[in-house]
């Protein structure tokens, strides 16, 4: 077979350039085929109405977070902190209830804590659980809302721990493992309150594109093709040869697919994956929800706000002052309950918090919309994790999964999306050199 290329990456989100910086610095030949007309994937930096440079998607980071952090430490990137936040609002049914921030989250400490209370138990190396014990697959039956309705818990309790996970898995309590929960636990410690701080503290001074910049510049030897869609993938035995919407075919010998697991069906891959992972693909892994940005008339102070998993928006944070006014993110569990590009509909859920607030401007994308996500950061669902552990473990292909959705540890991060892709990498130079 005569080949284009030695590895096809389909896909040019963190862990498609991370790969392509990999395998290129090693000598292979490395070509991604993004469907977007960036790269990035679900995570992109841009301008906004609202009057400044934002992340649309993909923002927060932390030094628990090994691989993230190694990037950083690498290009030398400065992060900013979130601001701390002052006051706390959290509705109970129809009620609100507000205190100091600090308040709330104690409120959410016993639940949260009892939540979590088996993670480092399960899972005393939260890199390294597969093959699945007994007990983690039988958890992996378990949803959080299981979880949570098996705990006794006032009202005031029981909407907070639900809406903190509704945040969580961007997503319905209901669909959401809680072995992705206990992972998440695990990786940090034990310790709850320092897994939030990781989902929603630091970030990065110049936008996440300033990290995604910076590996790309060390791919620069990948031949990178925007705009391309792959529809087709066909394994041989000396080879792979994949097929665009165009129909340009691409010839290579290993293929790398990090396209987002609700969206992997859309590539027909001739033999399939195999594991039941196209399955899983079929059902859809946990989040389904949404992230918008909101301009807020003054200076609205440092707040959060909570709501449970039946809220259109169930969480919002203080992020930035503007020119006088206030830049706040919000997010909801389910995508198509509220047009995230209508500020009088945004600020009618905002309202339900604090009547005072006045929307000026709102800015989204909903990536659960979007044909190439489908979803917002990966969360698996019950009944998920063996099937994706195997299919994204499997090395006897010559087609791999990497990205964040089927990372071993920082699942639905970037550290995720860059463990999984330096994993796969490293597989795919060693098998090359040795064909060599």
């Amino acid at each position: 077979m005569q080949y284009d290329t030695d590895v096809i990456i389909i896909g040019g989100g963190f862990a498609g350039i991370t790969a392509a910086r990999e395998l290129t610095q090693r000598g292979a030949r490395a070509t991604i085929l993004e469907a977007r007309n960036r790269l990035g994937g679900r995570t992109w930096t841009r301008e906004t109405s609202l009057g400044r440079e934002l992340d649309m998607g993909g923002t927060w980071v932390h030094w628990i977070q090994p691989h993230v952090w190694a990037e950083i430490t690498r290009y030398g990137l400065d992060l900013i902190a979130s601001p701390e936040l002052d006051t706390g609002y959290w509705r109970v049914g129809d009620d609100v209830r507000t205190g100091t921030a600090d308040a709330m989250l104690d409120l959410l400490d016993a639940s949260m804590t009892e939540v979590l209370a088996d993670a480092r138990r399960v899972l005393p190396q939260p890199y390294d659980y597969f093959p699945l014990s007994e007990e983690i697959k039988a958890l992996d039956q378990v949803s959080v809302a299981e979880k949570i309705a098996a705990l006794d818990l006032d009202p005031q309790q029981r909407a907070l721990l639900d809406g903190m996970w509704a945040l969580n898995f961007s997503g319905d309590p209901t669909r959401s493992g809680y072995t992705q929960a206990l992972r998440w636990c695990a990786l940090s410690g034990g310790d709850w309150k320092l897994m939030f701080e990781a989902c929603a503290t630091y970030k990065f001074a110049r936008g996440t594109r300033s990290l995604l910049d910076a590996i790309a510049a060390d791919a620069s030897g990948a031949d990178v093709r925007l705009d391309t869609t792959v529809t087709k993938i066909d394994e041989t035995v000396d080879g792979v040869t994949v097929t665009c919407g165009d129909g340009t075919q691409l010839r290579g010998k290993r293929v790398v697919v990090t396209v987002p697991l609700n969206i992997l069906n859309s590539i027909d891959v001739t033999p399939g994956l195999g594991h039941g992972v196209s399955a899983v693909a079929a059902e859809g892994q946990a989040s389904s929800g949404v992230k918008v940005w909101v301009r807020v008339k003054g200076e609205v102070g440092r707040f959060a706000a909570f709501a449970d998993s039946d809220a259109v928006l169930n969480f919002v944070q203080y992020e930035y002052p503007l020119d006088g006014d206030s830049l706040i993110v919000a997010f909801g569990p389910r995508s198509g309950l509220i047009d995230l590009n209508d500020p009088r509909a945004v600020e009618a859920e905002l309202r339900k918090w604090r009547p005072d607030l006045e929307v000026v401007a709102v800015d989204a994308h909903d990536w659960t919309a979007d044909p190439l996500s489908g979803e917002t950061w990966p969360m698996l669902a019950p009944h998920q994790l063996d099937a994706v552990s195997h299919a994204a473990r499997d090395t006897t292909r010559r087609v791999r999964l990497a990205g964040s959705d089927y990372a071993c540890g920082w699942a639905g991060f970037i550290d995720g999306a860059i463990e999984s892709a330096l994993q796969t990498a490293r597989q795919l130079i060693t098998e090359l050199e040795s064909e060599n």
